[in-house]
């Protein structure tokens, strides 16, 4: 069974305890699901939509373990609209981990995602079509992850 971790952007550079909406989850993890029913798809913010409330203890576990599963996982799916720090160490450790990263982003002159990055869309609606499409399984079986 494969599984992926759905990466993306949270508190990104709110200099405050603020949050992006993450309405985008539920798009990228019905993609998934229709696409590749097999998956096994794990989404951070599905566990942890009160994390800003957590305690320093609470939220240093809870954010280590996620980018420990970076590694772990067979595919990251990034949604990266603008910078975001707790991203680009997902992508980070699913890169140095040999891991297939997905990433959708405007940001493609960006270093970081540009370089560990396997895939690179344009948006949302650019990995909507990939996977009605097939050419997501399609990507993934040429990577070696399906």
């Amino acid at each position: 069974m494969i599984k992926i971790f759905l990466a993306g952007i949270m508190q990104g550079s709110h200099p405050g305890p603020d949050m992006h909406g993450q309405g985008y989850r539920a798009r990228l993890r019905d993609c998934l699901q229709n696409e590749l029913p097999e998956a096994n798809i794990y989404d951070p913010w599905a566990n942890h939509q009160s994390s800003l409330e957590y305690d320093d203890e609470k939220a240093r576990d809870v954010f280590l373990n996620h980018n420990a599963m970076c590694a772990d996982v067979d595919v990251v799916v990034a949604h990266v609209p603008e910078a975001s720090m707790g991203t680009a160490i997902e992508i980070w450790e699913a890169y140095r981990h040999q891991r297939f990263v997905i990433t959708i982003t405007p940001l493609v002159h960006n270093w970081a995602i540009r370089y560990c990055s396997n895939w690179l869309l344009a948006d949302l609606t650019s990995f909507q079509v990939a996977c009605q499409s097939g050419e997501l399984r399609r990507r993934l079986e040429s990577g070696g992850v399906l």
